[in-house]
């Protein structure tokens, strides 16, 4: 039996991407970063790896893999989003929201979209 041991993304930057997540996620390099590969990991030992890749492939407008963080609640849901457009974020004007949706998709600085879930939600 496999299991997850990394979620990869591919990144046009690895510094500028290293230095995102590891603020987004609290996580840290796993051994020393190089120019183009990094692997991070939650500072708190356990969890999913976070490895980052450079890359020439253009972003997805629609990509066929994405992270969901979650969020406790509204509340944390907003200052989360509020938290990671801080930290370089930026809203995508999504054309694909449901009516009362609970989720909010966010691009990290690469463009690479990622989406913030209220889990309370109904």
């Amino acid at each position: 039996m496999v299991t997850i041991g990394s979620v990869v993304l591919g990144v046009s930057d690895v510094p500028r991407a290293a230095a995102f997540w590891r603020e987004a996620l609290g996580y840290v390099p796993r051994e020393e970063m190089e120019d183009d590969w990094v692997v991070l990991v939650p500072a708190e030992g356990t969890g999913v790896q976070l490895s980052l890749g450079l890359s020439e492939t253009p972003v997805q407008q629609h990509p066929r893999v994405h992270l969901d963080l979650y969020a406790a609640d509204a509340a944390d849901q907003a200052a989360e989003i509020e938290r990671l457009v801080s930290l370089g974020a930026q809203h995508v004007d999504w054309d694909r929201y449901p009516e009362d949706p609970d989720f909010v998709v966010l691009a990290d600085p690469d463009g690479n979209r990622f989406c913030v879930i209220d889990t309370s939600h109904g």
